[in-house]
């Protein structure tokens, strides 16, 4: 469970999403994320709030187990910032729950925005003052959606809800992320969106 604001958690005072509520909204369609899905994210993330530390376990195994992905928390020559790592994962684990319990206005808008940036030439790195490559590909970004979504079924279904239940969690919670990085692009190709 998070205790206290991660470093560099900046929700609420972020500058302006350049996407609409109308952009938003079309996109929420195009993923098929209604309100039924709003719904099994709150419970989401009731199930998931004593349990961020594990599921940030089984990414960071995942991160740390392929040099090709941990070499965007290291140093050019290939040291590992530890110090980094563990920052970035205090706003990964609020990140979870904001997944689940933020409303999608504007201030999460804007927030989604910041992230992408945060991994852009434009602002990677500059949150933490961390000297490490300064650029993920967007491949990466989108290699990641299955990997975030299929670690989380086990841990949805640790609080004794029924397969159905635990069903329509997972299925909202892959419509999440998928809308997420979907706006977390956005500043890899801002002329072209």
């Amino acid at each position: 469970m998070i205790t206290q604001v991660p470093a560099g958690y900046t929700y609420g005072s972020t500058a302006p999403s350049p996407v609409s509520a109308e952009e938003l909204a079309q996109l929420e369609a195009s993923v098929l994320f209604t309100a039924d899905d709003r719904e099994a994210l709150r419970t989401a993330g009731d199930v998931l709030e004593d349990q961020v530390e594990d599921v940030l376990d089984v990414w960071y195994g995942f991160v740390a187990a392929n040099p090709h992905l941990v070499a965007y928390f290291s140093t050019p020559d290939g040291t590992v910032l530890n110090d980094y790592l563990g920052r970035v994962r205090g706003r990964f684990g609020q990140w979870i729950l904001d997944t689940c319990r933020r409303p999608h206005d504007r201030e999460w808008l804007s927030y989604a925005h910041e992230i992408g940036l945060r991994h852009t030439f434009e602002k990677k790195n500059k949150t933490d003052d961390a000297p490490s490559i300064s650029h993920i590909p967007l491949r990466y970004m989108v290699a990641f959606i299955y990997p975030i979504t299929a670690t989380m079924r086990p841990f949805l279904a640790k609080k004794g809800h029924g397969e159905e239940d635990v069903e329509r969690m997972h299925q909202a919670w892959f419509k999440a992320v998928t809308l997420q990085v979907i706006l977390w692009l956005r500043p890899y190709s801002s002329d072209r969106w």
